[in-house]
């Protein structure tokens, strides 16, 4: 990220591992740890553009890295094809003037506290001003039923009406350029995710990015998410569209 002119920080944050649960499902064995546990030091890394006309409204883009510590997961949907979106999303803004400040977050999950709590949190009490938050996470994972289908799926998460109208954006965006993803919103009824922990925090103009929803990788939280398992051509749809809306957002072109 400083090799493409971003300025980066780290940010600690204390955490305790989750507990496995072998009587649950193999990718929901997650159970709280206890209060003697051992806490660990984990990351949140931002990377940071200041905008040229707005730089007190800013926009931010994330995504985590996730595994069960107890599962050899090499965790391709879930979460490296957010991770590297993120990056690439990064490198292709690398030469681009935003006119809202631009702020890149890598956090970690599948542990708790998810760090995405600890930067939403500060974001609220250093009195920051976030217009949108896009949560980049699974995507392109969807059923083997579709995979087969070659469908391109995407589905926008959101909360509050606020995050409503970014995923109306998201499906102009997709309309507007061809993109050809199957776009559709899905409003949660409580916050989630990463993306939940800004809404939380009182930001309320904050979507996930998602393949499918339920989530249907039938790989999830497996050994066998794999990267061979990607579907690559869904992932580049979905970080266009992605791209295309934080944009629209950086140029003060929505709300």
């Amino acid at each position: 990220m400083r090799a493409l002119g971003y300025s980066v920080e780290r940010e600690g944050v204390p955490v305790q591992a989750y507990r496995c649960d072998a009587t649950k499902p193999k990718a929901h064995q997650y159970s709280p740890p206890e209060p003697g546990d051992p806490w660990y030091l984990a990351y949140n890394l931002y990377a940071r553009r200041r905008g040229t006309a707005l730089p007190d409204e800013q926009v931010v883009v994330l995504a985590h890295k996730d595994s069960q510590s107890w599962v050899d997961s090499p965790g391709a949907y879930d979460n490296a094809v957010g991770t590297i979106s993120v990056l690439e999303i990064a490198r292709v803004l690398r030469d681009y003037a935003p006119r809202r400040s631009l702020c890149f977050l890598l956090c970690n999950e599948e542990h708790t506290p998810w760090t995405s709590v600890t930067a939403a949190r500060g974001a609220k009490e250093r009195g920051e001003n976030l217009v949108a938050v896009f949560n980049l996470d699974g995507l392109g994972g969807k059923s083997a039923e579709e995979t087969a289908a070659g469908s391109m799926t995407n589905v926008t998460l959101y909360t509050a009406p606020e995050g409503e109208r970014l995923a109306e954006l998201m499906a102009q965006v997709n309309k507007e350029y061809g993109i050809g993803l199957m776009q559709r919103p899905y409003a949660r009824p409580h916050p989630g995710d990463d993306d939940g922990s800004f809404v939380n925090a009182g930001f309320p103009a904050a979507v996930a990015n998602i393949g499918s929803y339920p989530y249907a990788d039938p790989n999830y939280h497996c050994e066998t998410d794999v990267p061979e398992a990607v579907d690559l051509a869904n992932v580049r749809l979905a970080v266009q569209a992605s791209l295309a809306a934080i944009v629209r957002v950086l140029e003060g072109q929505w709300p």
